[in-house]
């Protein structure tokens, strides 16, 4: 993806190690304390997931991070199927799908299986409100980003993330929604 001096590939990909794993790290502080897994833990599966991708495959760094969202969303639905916690409310680890923290509006307070389980229905309502939830809470993806991967506007983004917060909301309070 560089094409620049020799080496630069190795810098290029410790370069994006590290966001990935700040992306990762920031993703656990909306966790409740008491989870197991560990950013560094969740980035080295994840990366190793895509190792076998030659980076030629991704256009460009937000197509890399839309590929990376989707496989630590793997990581951390692997782990909470192997801790047993895919029943309602048994222990499973939390995690708050938010717009940011400026945003004043309400958070979704929910199981790593839980999401999943949601987002698994929500895929058959819409399949990009689903890419837009990986992107921006799985893989940290910006508004503008995002757009920039679906090829969508900054405006539809915003829209269809806010309707797929609201659905999902409704579908957790009520999973016969």
């Amino acid at each position: 993806m560089d094409g620049g001096s020799p080496g630069s590939e190795v810098a290029f990909s410790d370069e994006l190690y590290e966001q990935l794993r700040g992306l990762a790290a920031q993703m656990f502080r909306r966790e409740d304390a008491g989870h197991t897994l560990q950013p560094t833990a969740v980035v080295h599966e994840a990366y190793l997931r895509l190792a076998d991708r030659m980076p030629e495959e991704w256009n460009d760094r937000s197509h890399f991070f839309a590929a990376s969202a989707r496989a630590m969303r793997r990581v951390l639905i692997d782990a909470a199927r192997r801790r047993g916690s895919e029943k309602r409310g048994g222990g499973a680890e939390r995690v708050t799908l938010h717009e940011g923290a400026a945003e004043e509006e309400p958070t979704l307070h929910v199981g790593v299986a839980e999401l999943d389980e949601a987002l698994e229905k929500l895929a058959k309502h819409s399949e990009r409100y689903v890419e837009i939830v990986e992107l921006r809470f799985f893989g940290g993806l910006s508004v503008e980003e995002v757009a920039h991967v679906l090829g969508i506007s900054d405006r539809m983004v915003r829209l269809e993330w806010a309707k797929a917060r609201s659905w999902l909301s409704l579908y957790l309070e009520d999973p016969q929604f």
